[in-house]
């Protein structure tokens, strides 16, 4: 998938190549939102050599999802599976167009799930990502991340550099979510607290409480500490301080500013 953008005296044609496919018979693709950063129209190449122009339908920075719609009807489709419940160890499949190499596979396992962005470094995204072992390169962004059936489980996302063996994928249960507040109305509204906040460990707690500096004394040991509120913030307006331990969300007990991220 190439995005194009049209051409202007003081605008040149941005070019690119990415991955994608297709999740319904009337034209829309699943991709990565970096893939059509700064484009309106991409040009969609199918497996049997058709092309198409594709319009974004709407992109999500924050989780990295973007829908692309062609003017087709009859599609071939994929099959979604249930990323939920997998397993380090099981198969995965992941198919791109890595390094412009067309319909590209290559195989491997499922390395581990729940992979905190903010953890990887991804700190303008917000996803718990699949980790996998199958080569995942430049060009296999927005591709599908299989299982042993044949079901897509992942979109395939990042990469570290330098590193090797390591690729990570987006969980299709999430991925197909934001896909369809994408088809739905072009947006996608995310939980905002205003909140800097950090997990709380004994090490953490003996740091905080050992530093001068810090302005804080923590007496948890478990739980999620705020650091800092932003004025005028949801939080802010709640009543949240900085120093204040998050223990329960929406009646559920949380101990990692992971789990404040999936129940927000």
């Amino acid at each position: 998938m190439a995005p194009t953008s049209p051409h202007h005296p003081a605008q040149k044609e941005q070019k690119g190549v990415g991955s994608g496919f297709i999740i319904n018979a009337n034209g829309e693709i699943l991709t990565n939102a970096h893939v059509v950063a700064g484009v309106k129209s991409v040009t969609v190449t199918l497996k049997d050599g058709r092309t198409f122009k594709g319009t974004v339908t709407g992109a999500d920075r924050v989780t990295d999802v973007a829908v692309v719609k062609i003017d087709a009807t009859n599609l071939p489709t994929v099959t979604l599976g249930n990323s939920d419940h997998l397993k380090a160890g099981e198969w995965a499949i992941a198919i791109g167009n890595p390094l412009g190499l067309d319909n590209t596979v290559t195989t491997g396992i499922i390395s581990a799930t729940g992979r905190s962005s903010g953890a990887l470094g991804f700190s303008t995204e917000r996803v718990n990502f699949i980790q996998t072992d199958a080569a995942i390169n430049p060009g296999n962004s927005g591709g599908p991340l299989l299982n042993s059936q044949g079901q897509v489980i992942g979109m395939n996302s990042a990469i570290i550099q330098g590193a090797q063996g390591i690729g990570f994928a987006i969980p299709i249960n999430k991925a197909k979510a934001i896909a369809d507040q994408l088809i739905a109305t072009g947006k996608v509204e995310h939980p905002y607290l205003g909140i800097a906040m950090i997990t709380l460990t004994s090490d953490v707690k003996n740091s905080i409480n050992n530093d001068p500096n810090s302005g804080l004394q923590v007496k948890e040991s478990e739980g999620v500490l705020v650091t800092q509120v932003k004025p005028n913030s949801p939080a802010d307006r709640a009543g949240v301080r900085a120093g204040d331990v998050i223990t329960q969300l929406n009646n559920q007990s949380v101990k990692t500013g992971d789990e404040i991220q999936k129940l927000g």
